[in-house]
């Protein structure tokens, strides 16, 4: 199953080359991993992203789409895509999260709980 939510494109977002800066990119990933994710307590260990069309438009929604690539021990790997009207997919987005404790602020396994909700996003 993939999740999508809706990212606002603020037009301050836009900068001197008069495109969404490279940096937004992850903030808009990020708003719309917490808003799907039960996993709170955990850290991005890992980000990548491939920016295919950059986005010239402030003001507007675009799609942020997300699945689970793969599930381990202690992390999870996700998938995103940023996607604008008509399809046009800006930009393809590859994290790694860590489960940490908050007690010793240091990595654990994921509980029942979390790799019940992972596994319904999981991309075969």
């Amino acid at each position: 199953m993939i999740y999508t939510n809706q990212q606002f494109v603020r037009w301050d977002d836009i900068d001197a080359f008069g495109h969404v800066n490279n940096a937004k990119y992850l903030t808009y990933i990020q708003e719309a991993r917490f808003l799907w994710s039960p996993v709170l307590e955990m850290v991005v260990a890992r980000a990548e992203v491939d920016y295919l069309v950059p986005i010239y438009v402030g003001g507007r929604f675009y799609d942020v789409n997300l699945w689970v690539e793969e599930i381990g021990t202690s992390s999870f790997t996700m998938g995103y895509e940023l996607a604008g009207d008509n399809g046009v997919i800006h930009a393809r987005v590859k994290t790694v999260q860590v489960a940490v404790s908050m007690e010793t602020k240091k990595s654990r396994p994921l509980t029942d709980i979390e790799r019940e909700h992972l596994n319904k996003y999981l991309k075969a």
